[in-house]
């Protein structure tokens, strides 16, 4: 079973919800999962803090172990059944995406480059010469094509209903990942948030 929505309401408004009304409705409890995975990063700050103290309450509560994994390889999953280079591409403002590259070898996932943030212009410039079938993938996927194309690099841009991460792109990651304990899950941030920059900035000017 599996459960979505995009409302605009906040992940602290619905994800516990959401996760009540699919148990009931699968007609399970918690206690009869395995584990519990979380898209652990990249991606909005605050939505992974929600989202990892959801997940460390649950998991604390049922004693279930955790897997966090990649919000790109996550996203990745959903094309892996296609040939060519997988572009996940996550908006992460400030001029840069979040990205990371995969290809697929023998139907699984091959990971190209780790989790960064990274500018269009230097990705599309990366990608260029690849020869390769290039889908793009992610909310950043409109920056992520125009620099492409503008470096002559041809694309694919992901059908609507592939392009964003998916708690089910999340559990076939999880698959290949080892377990932690609630106390060990992290969110992955790859980059420092604005509170954490002034607070740097004004050790530097003092």
């Amino acid at each position: 079973a599996s459960a979505y929505q995009c409302t605009g309401l906040t992940h602290s408004r619905t994800l516990l919800p959401m996760v009540d009304a699919m148990l009931k409705n699968a007609d399970l409890t918690i206690d009869d999962m395995d584990a519990i995975a979380i898209a652990a990063g990249p991606g909005s700050f605050t939505g992974l803090r929600i989202g990892i103290a959801a997940v460390k309450g649950l998991a604390w509560a049922a004693d279930k172990p955790c897997f966090g994994v990649s919000t790109l390889e996550a996203m990745a999953q959903n094309l892996a059944h296609m040939d060519g280079l997988l572009v996940c591409a996550m908006d992460a403002r400030r001029s840069q995406l979040y990205n990371a590259l995969f290809t697929v070898q023998s139907g699984a996932l091959v990971r190209l480059t780790e989790d960064r943030a990274i500018a269009a212009d230097p990705l599309a410039e990366e990608l260029s010469g690849s020869g390769k079938s290039v889908w793009v993938l992610g909310d950043g996927w409109a920056i992520c094509e125009k620099a492409l194309k503008e470096r002559g690099v041809s694309c694919t841009v992901a059908p609507e209903e592939l392009r964003w991460q998916t708690a089910f792109g999340v559990c076939l990651a999880a698959q290949s990942k080892t377990p932690t304990g609630a106390e060990d899950l992290l969110p992955v941030y790859l980059r420092l948030s604005q509170a954490e920059r002034e607070r740097q900035s004004r050790m530097n000017e003092a």
